[in-house]
């Protein structure tokens, strides 16, 4: 058992950290780049979607629900950046815990980042098509519903065209828009008849398969392969690619900020505690944690660490800067969504948008969507190469195969292989799989591995406490035990459902860990754990 948490020691990782040759990746990366790698990461789904389904938590309290998330992600951040600086390898939060936790600890993080970085990339392409398919309106072409979203999406999307039918057929004194509009037609959703259904099916008009209506989200699919593509031909060009759409997508968060300012009612935030936050501070935490999605991707800067010029400085300043822009920008936008719309009638599907809309300014909502669209592929971009690296730094230290995942493109100098497998695994995900149950899904994958980050701090000042560190966390423990609190209430307030999932994902990862990866781990082939015999080459590649 003692070998299960074999840790590798900080000689061995600083020997990988200082690999060169043509079988390791490309250092092109420096200060600029990696800060706009973490906000192109950032600002996307969390903001362009998920913020309408973190408002009917939180109210107006959605402002201090992006805080609460926020805190909890600066805990974690600056526990990252230690860890950054002072462990320059791609393998992220997967790699700190080897040389603190131990393997075991070590393989259930980087399995566990799967849901953080894979299933993201599959999160977003879902919110890209959303936005896609509001683009295509805007020409006046009409997206096939089935062809749109998955199944059960879709049939809900035509259930409710249904029920704004009877709406208007049925309930003509309800005014659009109201609240009690609102709560009627949620009703009608709520408890559909036989013949709404039947409707509803009709309305989808899907073809049938083996018996079974098809639902397959065909935009979802389509980008995250272009965006697999991207990434295989090198990290040069996605870096020029992501720093390009960054450019757009932070454009389009300050024209929401400007122009929304002009239509906020100050009534719409409420006038007491109660109406500023209706759910009261369990809403506002249940918020937090829904709209937690919206901070993933600023520790997907830390997977580069192979490909940065100057890692031990730019890193911490890329997570850092990154982190702190993206949730200045995210109170904003969440002060001026609930001042511009009541928090009851805030569209969970596309709600910045839809604000616009409602306000009958066209344009801005179709300026939106199209910073929407840049904004969610960027996202797609990092999520993707953060999974590829994880997956590259498991895979040289033997815990998966290493001719697969850690082969290196000869003229590209990326993981290729590795990096089509992700994508195309990405892309079934987000084309079958409502987006709804994969965000949960990410943001409780994520949570665990920021408290594992801040309990690894914790553990490696303890047991090094004289190991050069070019960035030193502040106030050791106070902050890693204040990341632990905060990250760990927000896994709570996600439920049981999401917990009893990510239990069965880790038991399937210790599956595939105690078959393969604990026979082939270099660590425990090596008579000391966490030493590489005389002669040996570094891991590292």
């Amino acid at each position: 058992m003692a070998n299960l948490f074999a840790k590798k020691s900080m000689n061995v990782l600083m020997a990988e950290a200082s690999a060169t040759g043509e079988n390791t990746l490309k250092r092109t990366l420096g200060p600029f780049q990696l800060t706009a790698l973490g906000v192109g990461a950032v600002i996307g789904a969390g903001i362009f979607v998920l913020a309408g389904l973190g408002a009917h938590y939180a109210g107006p309290g959605l402002m201090l629900s992006f805080v609460l998330s926020g805190l909890g992600c600066a805990f974690a951040g600056l526990c990252y950046a230690e860890f950054a600086a002072m462990i320059p390898l791609a393998g992220s939060a997967y790699t700190y815990a080897y040389a603190t936790l131990g393997e075991l600890i070590a393989w259930i993080i980087g399995w566990d980042l799967t849901l953080e970085y894979a299933m993201g990339a599959s999160t977003v392409s879902s919110g890209w098509s959303n936005y896609f398919v509001e683009v295509l309106e805007i020409f006046h072409i009409h997206f096939p519903l089935w062809l749109a979203y998955d199944h059960w999406t879709a049939l809900g999307v035509a259930l409710d065209n249904v029920c704004r039918q009877i709406m208007a057929s049925n309930y003509a004194s309800y005014v659009p828009g109201t609240q009690d509009y609102i709560a009627k037609l949620g009703a009608l959703k709520d408890a559909p008849t036989a013949d709404m259904m039947a409707r509803a099916h009709v309305f989808l008009a899907a073809p049938v398969l083996f018996g079974h209506e098809i639902g397959f989200n065909l935009p979802a699919f389509l980008i995250a392969l272009v965006v697999t593509s991207i990434l295989a031909i090198g990290i040069q060009e996605s870096a020029k690619f992501n720093t390009a759409i960054v450019a757009v997508k932070v454009a389009v968060v300050l024209f929401v900020l400007v122009l929304g300012s002009r239509y906020v009612h100050v009534a719409n935030w409420g006038s007491s505690w109660h109406t500023f936050a209706p759910m009261g501070f369990a809403g506002i935490g249940a918020g937090a944690a829904y709209i937690f999605f919206a901070y993933i991707g600023f520790d997907a800067v830390s997977t580069t660490a192979q490909e940065a010029k100057n890692p031990q400085r730019d890193l911490p300043i890329g997570i850092i800067v990154s982190l702190a822009v993206c949730t200045l920008l995210y109170i904003g936008v969440a002060a001026v969504l609930t001042g511009m719309v009541p928090w009851q009638q805030v569209s969970i599907e596309a709600p910045i948008a839809r604000a616009f809309l409602d306000r009958g300014l066209p344009w801005a909502s179709n300026i939106i969507t199209a910073g929407a669209l840049a904004g969610l592929t960027s996202v797609m971009l990092v999520m993707l190469l953060g999974q590829t690296r994880v997956l590259y730094a498991m895979a040289n230290d033997g815990l998966l195969p290493k001719k697969f995942f850690a082969e290196v493109h000869p003229k590209f100098r990326t993981p290729f292989k590795n990096t089509f497998l992700v994508g195309t695994i990405a892309a079934i995900v987000g084309a079958l799989t409502p987006i709804d149950d994969i965000g949960k899904m990410v943001n409780i994958g994520t949570l665990l591995a920021f408290v594992i980050v801040c309990i690894s701090i914790m553990v490696l000042r303890h047991t090094d406490p004289n190991k050069e560190r070019p960035f030193r966390t502040p106030w050791v423990p106070l902050v890693p035990v204040l990341g632990i609190l905060f990250n760990g209430y927000m896994m709570i307030k996600l439920g049981w459902l999401n917990w009893a999932r990510l239990i069965i994902w880790l038991i399937i990862g210790l599956v595939v860990y105690f078959t393969y990866g604990q026979k082939h781990s270099r660590v425990q082939l090596h008579e000391l754990p966490g030493e590489l015999d005389a002669g040996d080459t570094p891991i590292a590649e």
